[in-house]
């Protein structure tokens, strides 16, 4: 059998000669000290080094783990959004279709330019066809909007409270469309009503006019 080595450490006498080296040091020339205080020093200076190092780079990690956490959110939710989009992407394809078959239906009951003075002439002949006098019929100017045009006309007729009426109804029946507005309806002589209003229809725009529009929208943008 082997025999079991004995090893002897003297604990206190190495810790004796340790300390020896570590006496009457001379700072103002470094290089002249023992092998264990300059590995020593050495040491400390790598360890300050490494831990300020280490905490600059986990402050700016830090920041940089916060917005890309941010980020993940924000990434998220636009994944659901576009997610239920894509999943109701055939249904919204529909809608759109839709609507832009209600938007082609209501452009059709806006006149064209070319078209507003037969307009002009149906809320004339409504009125006259109820028996109605008209003591003002004055369309105003044109205030021409994104996509249309708006053409305000102040109205005043008199005549019988059913004839007025039946008139507004009249109006409202047009396959154009017209609008009354501020009304004011006060008695007049011989029994008769007198209404004042302001009727308004709408053109829609035509090429020229659109092209305008967008000029002028791509100016203030700048």
């Amino acid at each position: 059998m082997a025999k079991s080595l004995n090893v002897n450490v003297d604990i206190k006498a190495w810790f004796e000669e340790a300390s020896k080296q570590f006496r009457n040091l001379d700072t103002k020339d470094p290089s002249s000290w023992p092998a264990l205080p300059r590995f020593a020093v050495l040491a400390f200076i790598v360890v300050v080094c490494v831990t300020v190092l280490w905490f600059l780079w986990l402050s700016d990690t830090e920041v940089e783990l916060t917005t890309e956490q941010a980020k993940e959110v924000q990434l998220r939710e636009e994944f659901k959004t576009k997610l239920a989009k894509a999943v109701n992407l055939e249904a919204l394809r529909k809608q759109r279709e839709q609507v832009q078959q209600y938007v082609t239906q209501l452009e059709k009951q806006l006149p064209s330019k070319a078209e507003m003075d037969a307009l002009l002439s149906d809320i004339n002949q409504a009125g006259i066809g109820r028996s109605l006098q008209f003591e003002l019929f004055r369309p105003g100017q044109v205030v021409v909007k994104d996509y249309y045009a708006e053409l305000p006309i102040a109205v005043r007729v008199t005549g019988r409270y059913h004839d007025i009426g039946a008139f507004a109804a009249d109006i409202a029946n047009l396959s154009r469309i017209v609008t009354i507005n501020n009304i004011t309806i006060v008695p007049g002589k011989d029994g008769v009503l007198a209404m004042d209003a302001t009727a308004k229809t709408f053109r829609y725009l035509d090429a020229e006019e659109v092209a305008a529009q967008r000029a002028v929208a791509q100016g203030a943008a700048k």
